[in-house]
Parts: C-alpha cells; structure tokens; sequence
C-alpha cells in the first residue's frame, strides 16, 4: 500500500495569491502532476489541513478542481485556516466526511493499513485542541481494531520542535493523546501538517512525522526570538510505503523541473 501524504496547499480564490506572493494553485497543481506520474500510483492522498488559507467557500471550489484529476481516494483533514462547514458543504460526494458530530474526524477500514484522520481544528485559534470528546472517540476506535496496523493522521503536531513561534501554535492536550497511543503498538505512525518542514520524532511507542508544504516552507530557525519567516524552498511531499514485512517506510518526494535522471554507468563509460 502506498500513502501520498500532501499538507498546507493554502489555496487562495482564482487569481489570488498567498500573501500576494506565493502561486499555492500553481504549486499544487505540480504537485498534483507529479503524484499522477509516479509508478506505481499512490493508493490514496491524505491531505493533512490548511487546505486552503482562509475557510472560504470559494477557496474550497478552487481547492476542488485542483484536486479533481487524482483518480485515486482523497482523504481531507481540517487545519487551523480551515472552516469545518464549507469544506464538508463542497466535499459533500466525499463520503467518508462524518454528516453528524462536531468535528471532520473518521476512521477508513478498507486498506492493508487502518486510517484514522483527526479533527483538531479549534475555530479562532492558530493552535489545535484534542478535547475529551476527540481523546474518546480516538480510544474508542483504537479499541475497534488493537491488531491492525494504523495510521493516525491530523494536522497539529503532538510535540515540540524547537521552532519557537510555531511551538506556541502548537496542540493542546498532546500529552492526554500520547497516553492513548502508547496503548496501541499497533499504530505505525502519527502524520501531521501544520509546520511546513520535513520533521521526525520518536514519541510515545511510535513516530511521528510532519509534511512540509506543496508550496511554501516555514524557515528553519531554533533561536527562541526567531520571527515566523516563509521561505521558497522546494515544495515536497511524503510518501509512505506498507509492507507487511518490514512495516511503513517514509520518503520524502519534492516537486519541481529537475535534470532527467541518469545511470552512473554513463559517467563510469564515459570516463574510459
């Protein structure tokens, strides 16, 4: 089974730019391009929020006809520039968007891997928030399924990573979520969005890992004063592959015009 993870695509309404300077259409329609030349295809996308930047309905349709030439299931999650009830109004032929309940969350059992998205969308608020309804309906569907691998995926990241303005954005209630996921061995990884940048951490019996974004990166600074600073550093993406062998292996994939590739035999002739 292979996983294509994409995050914080930002779209913008047709013919607007994030932060009047950043294409995040142009971007991710590449991205989408991409994603449709790989051999063999991904199975399915998981989108891990920040879909598009400003919760409006227009951004969403956009955000759909961008999306449309994936032919292969494309799971959505809210981020904190999300807005639940336009993108479950546009996404309505998206079936697994629950159609009751307070929060966009779900769990897809039709994979060698189990796929539990969580809504940690808290309205108002750049930082997430797993409630104690959230931390229960996650405990509940663990508890479906204990000997099944499991992908948990969401858009806040449980930990801290040294970024400090976006740590101070970060997820409340991680510690109340890392105590049920250290109660099931079986949950491979825990995917997140949110902080643009490639990241990994061991936490809590398992790994997790954020995306960085289809467009625009956040820029890597570990002093505390930092400021929040984008930079345009090569858009990516992950791809997670399952094998029942070895587990989930992650890789990250970037998007964008490269040389062709090339053997090293043609160096080693050449060089005769």
């Amino acid at each position: 089974m292979l996983i294509a993870q994409i995050s914080d695509t930002h779209i913008r309404p047709y013919g607007q730019l994030a932060y009047r300077r950043v294409d995040t259409a142009w971007h991710l329609a590449r991205c989408v391009e991409q994603i449709l030349a790989m051999k063999p295809r991904p199975d399915v996308v998981l989108a891990t929020g920040d879909l598009v930047d400003a919760g409006d309905p227009d951004e969403y349709r956009h955000l759909r006809d961008l999306l449309e030439r994936l032919p292969m299931p494309v799971y959505l999650i809210p981020g904190n520039h999300d807005a639940r009830e336009p993108l479950a109004r546009e996404f309505s032929h998206h079936r697994y968007l629950p159609r009751v309940g307070h929060f966009l969350h779900y769990a897809v059992d039709d994979y060698p891997v189990r796929l539990i998205a969580l809504d940690t969308l808290l309205p108002g608020k750049a930082g997430g928030l797993m409630c104690e309804e959230r931390l229960g309906w996650l405990a509940a569907r663990l508890d479906e399924a204990p000997a099944r691998p499991t992908v948990i995926f969401m858009h806040h990241a449980p930990f801290a990573t040294g970024i400090a303005h976006m740590d101070r954005l970060g997820l409340d209630g991680a510690a109340e979520l890392g105590a049920i996921v250290e109660r099931h061995p079986e949950v491979e990884r825990v995917l997140c969005g949110h902080l643009h940048r490639p990241i990994q951490v061991r936490w809590r019996g398992t790994m997790v890992m954020t995306a960085p974004s289809t467009a625009h990166q956040v820029v890597l600074d570990l002093r505390p004063d930092a400021p929040l600073e984008f930079a345009m550093e090569p858009p990516a993406f992950l791809l997670h592959a399952w094998d029942s062998a070895t587990g989930l292996i992650s890789h990250t994939q970037y998007v964008g015009d490269f040389p062709a590739p090339f053997s090293p035999r043609e160096g080693r002739e050449r060089a005769k």
